[in-house]
């Protein structure tokens, strides 16, 4: 085993890069053992099974998405920190698809608690507290925020856009809809 370099490191990583190249629903041990010369088998000594290996793609991909969101907000506020958070995951689902969708990989709640999905809330909620947004209605505007992004980088990343005879290309309606989730968080209406 130690021949082919399998750890659950290498094996996490390994399967981030192949969710990228061929879908994160497309990963199997069968393609994994293949990678690594290995029998499929050899591999159950380092994941209990394809849900195990799913939650460690998923949590690896969270990790590196925050990491990425973290340092594109660092030292910014107000609407630079929106668009700087916005880009990033943007980018990010731009650059690793496969992980991307790894990323909405359904955890269960002791694995979701200790993910990095926690540090992607306080950063929500950092950019939040610049634009005064009470406390009590952050959760709704994480959702706001998370499914905009979402919806727009998954609707790209299929190509749906595609059909628009708009000349500008997504980049114009990706800054506009930032503008007007700028707009909408600076007039918060309160409770």
């Amino acid at each position: 085993m130690a021949r082919a370099g399998v750890t659950v490191d290498r094996l996490t990583q390994v399967a981030a890069d192949l969710a990228d190249e061929i879908g994160f629903d497309n990963v199997t041990v069968t393609a994994l053992a293949r990678h690594f010369g290995v029998k499929e088998g050899s591999l159950y000594s380092h994941v209990r099974n394809m849900r195990d290996l799913r939650v460690k793609v998923a949590l690896f991909a969270l990790a590196e998405l925050a990491d990425e969101v973290g340092a594109a907000l660092a030292g910014r506020s107000g609407k630079d920190a929106l668009v700087a958070f916005a880009d990033a995951y943007r980018d990010y689902a731009r650059k690793h698809p496969g992980r991307y969708a790894a990323t909405q990989f359904p955890l269960d709640p002791e694995a979701a608690a200790a993910s990095a999905g926690v540090r992607h809330v306080e950063m929500s909620r950092a950019i939040l507290r610049g634009y005064r947004i009470p406390e009590s209605d952050h959760i709704d505007a994480i959702r706001l925020l998370g499914s905009t992004f979402h919806g727009f980088v998954s609707l790209e990343g299929a190509q749906s856009f595609r059909h628009s005879s708009d000349v500008r290309g997504t980049d114009a309606s990706w800054s506009r809809i930032l503008d007007v989730l700028h707009t909408a968080l600076s007039a918060w209406p309160p409770d």
